[in-house]
């Protein structure tokens, strides 16, 4: 969320209702993420611009940014406050904020069950088909600016973390496939922080990450991976009842 303030605590930014303008071309500014849009707006044109603090709030990681220091009192305690305080359902009805899970670090599951290995299979007959649907399921009622900051926060806490732990459990297997099958799991991970309904579907995923593991596929076998990214079922689809 971009968010200007005048130094004294009072955040100018847009909601919902005005974002919704913006998106449509009701209201004619740069951009609705733009703190320039949000300075023009509320009447700081020019060299008044130049007076606000600028700032970027993330309300997955619940961290506060300065974007910009204006020629005012720096005033991050009562934005920080006011952006913890503020409902985002507010400014992104669709936006889902909940913590966010590491499937390796969060859980230590070293066993699979016939269940996990039925979601295993409907994730298989989905996966090839997730990465645009789901970016662009988002993109028409959000844009991409939300999706890049929502996805953004998922790589940086969990997604690299994620990889690497696969990495070093298939090293003699690495390529294409795998890193795909890993990236169509965490694109379905940020999916779960939109409430929107899919063009496919990434439940199957989700519940494996919500119960500690991550599949992985190198183009002849799937891989269930849990404690520690470490493989705990191989196998082909085929052979899954």
């Amino acid at each position: 969320m971009s968010l200007c303030s005048d130094g004294n605590g009072k955040p100018y930014y847009f909601d919902w209702k005005l974002r919704k303008k913006i998106l449509s071309g009701k209201i004619k500014l740069e951009s609705a993420d733009s703190h320039t849009s949000i300075a023009d707006y509320y009447g700081f044109k020019g060299a008044e611009e130049d007076k606000l603090n600028k700032w970027e709030y993330n309300p997955i990681t619940k961290v506060l940014t300065q974007d910009a220091k204006g020629q005012c009192d720096n005033d991050h305690d009562k934005i920080y406050e006011f952006c913890k305080e503020l409902d985002f359902k507010t400014i992104v009805p669709q936006l889902n904020i909940h913590p966010i899970v590491h499937p390796f670090k969060d859980f230590s599951v070293t066993e699979v069950s016939d269940g996990d290995l039925k979601l295993l299979k409907e994730w298989d007959s989905v996966r090839d088909s997730v990465r645009d649907p789901v970016r662009d399921s988002v993109r028409d009622p959000v844009r991409d600016s939300v999706w890049a900051s929502v996805g953004d926060s998922v790589w940086v806490s969990v997604g690299d973390s994620v990889w690497d732990s696969v990495r070093a459990s298939v090293w003699a297997s690495v390529g294409d496939s795998v890193g795909d099958s890993v990236g169509a799991s965490v694109r379905a991970y940020i999916g779960t922080y939109f409430d929107i309904k899919y063009k496919v579907n990434i439940k199957p995923s989700n519940e494996l990450w919500n119960k500690g593991m991550v599949p992985s596929f190198d183009g002849a076998l799937w891989r269930l991976h849990g404690k520690n990214g470490k493989i705990i079922w191989s196998g082909e689809i085929k052979d899954i009842k």
